[in-house]
């Protein structure tokens, strides 16, 4: 597996921007179906705001491309505290991409079993039950870290760390509400995981995680590629 390693820009719409362009050409210069998983947060909807400018949507093969999510709140979809519900309105109100081709966490019933059919949704899709990293799972895997370190839904010292078999998990200790996060293996089953990270208030954590702090969840993070750090000057000032 690579070693990570550090993209930095000036700031957080330059960083946007610039996913936004190495996106589009990982897309553009694939073979066969393309599968993204997704992230909340702001610096994502600016990314997919972005995509959704003409000179990049009408790039992007969005015929070929099936969107995920790394993690979703346990909400309705059309709930403002939705990921789904963000990027509907960032991205895929604004695309020609197949709706069969969106595959949003479900978020009704209850997270334990809304958790097992999202794995199936994920397993029908990959074609196997069992995840091999010489055949990822997702082309890209989007990420962002937050001030506690966690990514994903993956929270400091919650019972989904400890994940060694479920592709997705409940999480329901630790959280306001409950959510869905996909886990550390189907994480890494990946073709790259790429964290997206911006803002001095990040600074100090992304230090941690650098260094291997694997009190952080995000340090824990691998991927059967690479790992690349998408970061703005200012979240990498302690680095």
């Amino acid at each position: 597996m690579a070693e990570p390693h550090l993209v930095r820009t000036e700031n957080s719409e330059a960083l946007a921007r610039h996913v936004a362009l190495w996106l589009t050409e990982q897309a553009a210069t694939s073979v066969g179906r393309f599968a993204i998983a997704l992230s909340g947060g702001s610096t994502p909807k600016r990314l997919y705001e972005i995509l959704a400018e003409p000179d990049q949507r009408d790039r992007f093969p969005w015929s070929r491309t099936h969107l995920f999510w790394g993690d979703e709140r346990f909400v309705p979809p059309d709930s403002a505290e939705s990921n789904y519900n963000m990027t509907r309105q960032a991205l895929l109100d604004h695309v020609p991409i197949p709706p069969a081709q969106i595959h949003a966490m479900p978020t009704t019933g209850n997270p334990a079993d809304a958790a097992k059919a999202y794995q199936s949704t994920l397993q029908a899709y990959y074609g196997r039950d069992a995840l091999d990293m010489a055949y990822p799972l997702f082309d890209v895997t989007l990420l962002g870290l937050g001030e506690n370190g966690h990514t994903a839904s993956l929270f400091p010292e919650t019972a989904s760390l400890e994940e060694s078999l479920a592709w997705v998990a409940p999480v329901t200790e630790g959280v306001p509400q409950p959510r869905l996060t996909l886990t550390y293996p189907a994480i890494a089953c990946s073709g790259v995981v790429a964290f997206l990270v911006a803002g001095r208030s990040k600074a100090g954590v992304l230090k941690n995680v650098l260094d291997g702090d694997r009190s952080q969840p995000a340090a824990r993070i691998t991927a059967a590629g690479e790992i690349i750090w998408f970061v703005d000057e200012a979240a990498a000032s302690s680095v």
